[in-house]
């Protein structure tokens, strides 16, 4: 790999329930094989119907959704909870969102992710007929580092994790450890071009490498077992 091009895709209509994400992002953008398409979560999210009319005033009616969405609280702080979802994710309240929605709605995140990209990449094959990889992206927050990065909660087609052990660094020493997160690089990287407020939801990125294309799964590669987590 010597080059990436970072493409948003723009002019992409507002999604609503039960819209086919897959032929309106062919329609806005021209797609060769080889691309990947980063598409965020909250275009996912409303085309699934994942939107739920909630009270703003209402702390209680927003907590019952919390509980549903949540299978573990880990911290509070305030109105700020640091939650496990179904999928295996720790993200501010279970990834429940009011941004880029309607008033009196939230999002939630899409039951199975990998699905979702899986979905929008058969679309893609079929018509315009690429190849290409899907990512589906969302907002979190890190611990020990201020600051928010978008990263990988779906992907289809492309590599979640690279893995390097058994290779040769620089200097010809053997990897042992390494896996690297190329989902998550390659959502943050696509973040660059949509922005958070400048309304464009998806992007393509174009020069990656073409080993990295293969069947994968965010939820399968991605999310750490408690059991190796030394945080939890």
């Amino acid at each position: 790999m010597t080059r990436l091009e970072i493409i948003p895709v723009e002019g992409l209509p507002e999604v609503r329930p039960g819209d086919r994400l897959a032929p309106m992002l062919a329609a806005c953008a021209e797609l060769v094989d080889g691309d990947v398409v980063v598409v965020t979560q909250k275009v996912v999210s409303k085309a699934e119907g994942r939107l739920v009319a909630v009270d703003p005033d209402d702390a209680s009616a927003y907590a019952a959704i919390l509980d549903a969405e949540c299978v573990r609280v880990l911290r509070r702080r305030g109105d700020l909870v640091i939650a496990e979802t179904g999928a295996g994710f720790v993200c501010a309240n279970a990834g429940i969102d009011r941004s880029n929605v309607p008033d009196g709605y939230v999002t939630l995140l899409p039951v199975d992710a990998d699905r979702s990209a899986r979905r929008i990449r058969d679309g893609l094959r079929a018509s315009p007929g690429v190849e290409v990889g899907v990512i589906v992206s969302d907002t979190f927050g890190r611990p020990w580092r201020q600051g928010v990065t978008d990263v990988a909660i779906g992907c289809a087609g492309i590599a979640a994790v690279v893995d390097l052990r058994g290779t040769a660094d620089a200097m010809g020493r053997t990897l042992e450890v390494t896996e690297v997160c190329v989902a998550d690089e390659l959502a943050s990287a696509a973040e660059l071009v949509m922005g958070k407020a400048a309304g464009v939801a998806a992007a393509i990125i174009r020069g990656v490498d073409p080993a990295w294309f293969r069947s994968a799964s965010v939820r399968a590669e991605v999310v750490r077992p408690a059991g190796e987590d030394l945080f939890r």
